[in-house]
């Protein structure tokens, strides 16, 4: 007996409804997107481990899918190493060269610096694709999965920032996604990390803190003690992150705090003016600051974005934040970018989740013609021609079958009209149009007909 069929863990199958459902997604995104004027780039799904590796944290790193090389791979191994239980890192040099995406930042960032004698700066691109991480599989979390990218770079303006909210505010307004969007901003992690006597420790503290949601305080200073901070370093920092009130107030005392920092200072006075500018733009979203965000990369250096949904427990369904310093690491220092992802296969859990999507998001076929024969078929797809002419979208059951059979295959697919063209029809030039909803007949012209489907 064959092996019953499967894919990886981690992976998943759409169906004909699912894809519906998924560009209605994507097509939302990209629409909001070029009303903002962002141009549509790709990339490849691999790329060089040089241009992956280093880019993510040693957290990020640990979750590359590495590409084992083609063809005669092994004929320039050294095959001691095989047998002398050489560190699997020499090895993995040797045998691959490439990896899948982790994400569409860092390969954007390769590209700008690769293309940047075709560039013209500022550059805001928007970029569609799928990723993949080795990551454990669980709810809302998945290792190929795609991320909506828009990205702004050229420019240090917190205008871009403040556009990057707009369009967060207005994807899941068109959506139907109630949301709240968290923000802070690294100079803020890195004033904190001055006050308590650890500077040299922001990344061990961001890694920790940004856990805060998922583990609670208590596991939190044990993994910053673990990380070689001291007890008075842990101490001092259970203030800052107790600190709560609104957004104003937490900005106000965070203020207080962190007046002694100049880069701390710096920090507060960014978000406020991304703050205060979404509310100038008017941003109807939620937006309130969450000391304890830091997303866990390293290329963060100045505003950090992530967004909640607000009905359905799950991760953060967008996030982003500006990394002044990422083409750096190509050549191309001193270029200042900006952008935000939206987590496509989570925002679909959602919209799953709470049943939002409109009835014509997974509407295919508007009419199908039924089947009675050659001659009648003929005359269906002249009719059908036309009806694709006016935009509308019409099919024809392949077989001459019982009806019975095509109503209940319209009814399956949910084409909300059945045509009808038989001798009457055909001699008078006219169709039979069906409501496959309520069962109504009405006897129409072919102008008729596609006023009628063109309204519907």
């Amino acid at each position: 007996m064959a092996q019953k069929p499967s894919i990886p863990k981690g992976t998943r199958d759409f169906s004909p409804i699912e894809m519906a459902r998924r560009n209605y997604i994507f097509d939302t995104i990209r629409n909001v997107f070029a009303l903002s004027g962002f141009k549509q780039i790709e990339t490849p799904a691999m790329e060089t481990l040089s241009t992956l590796m280093g880019k993510y944290g040693e957290e990020g790193d640990k979750l590359l899918f590495k590409i084992l090389d083609s063809g005669n791979y092994l004929s320039g191994i050294d095959c001691e190493l095989l047998t002398a239980g050489e560190p699997c890192g020499k090895l993995t040099s040797q045998l691959c060269e490439k990896g899948l995406r982790y994400d569409l930042t860092v390969p954007f960032a390769r590209y700008v610096v690769q293309h940047r004698a075709d560039l013209q700066l500022p550059f805001k691109r928007f970029q569609i694709q799928p990723v993949w991480r080795a990551d454990r599989p669980q709810k809302g979390r998945y290792r190929e999965f795609y991320q909506c990218d828009a990205d702004v770079v050229g420019s240090d303006s917190l205008l871009c920032e403040i556009e990057l909210l707009s369009i967060i505010d207005e994807v899941f307004k068109r959506l139907g996604i109630r949301t709240v969007i968290k923000l802070n901003n690294r100079k803020i992690l890195a004033g904190i990390a001055e006050l308590i006597g650890a500077p040299d420790k922001i990344v061990d503290i961001t890694v920790a803190i940004d856990k805060l949601d998922k583990i609670g305080i208590d596991n939190v200073n044990t993994e910053l003690l673990e990380r070689g901070l001291s007890e008075q370093s842990v101490k001092a920092l259970q203030p800052i992150l107790a600190i709560d009130g609104t957004t104003k107030e937490r900005l106000l005392k965070l203020r207080e705090v962190l007046a002694s920092s100049e880069t701390g200072i710096k920090g507060i006075e960014e978000l406020e003016t991304v703050i205060n500018g979404a509310e100038s733009f008017g941003v109807e979203t939620q937006v309130e600051l969450d000391v304890s965000l830091a997303r866990g990369l390293n290329y963060y250096t100045g505003t950090i974005i992530e967004v909640k949904a607000l009905d359905v427990q799950i991760g953060s369904i967008t996030g982003g934040g500006r990394y002044d310093n990422l083409t750096g690491v190509f050549g191309m220092p001193g270029v200042s970018g900006v952008g935000i992802s939206f987590g496509a296969d989570r925002i679909y859990d959602v919209l799953n989740a709470l049943n939002l999507y409109p009835e014509t998001a997974t509407a295919v076929t508007t009419v199908m013609f039924a089947n009675f024969g050659h001659e009648e078929a003929m005359y269906s797809l002249s009719v059908i021609k036309k009806l694709r002419d006016a935009g509308i979208s019409a099919e024809i059951y392949p077989d001459a079958v019982k009806m019975k059979k095509q109503m209940a295959y319209a009814d399956t697919q949910k084409v909300p009209f059945v045509a009808i063209a038989g001798t009457e029809e055909m001699e008078a030039g006219s169709i039979t149009l069906k409501n496959m909803i309520d069962g109504t007949q009405q006897n129409l012209s072919i102008a008729e007909l596609i006023n009628t489907l063109a309204i519907s």
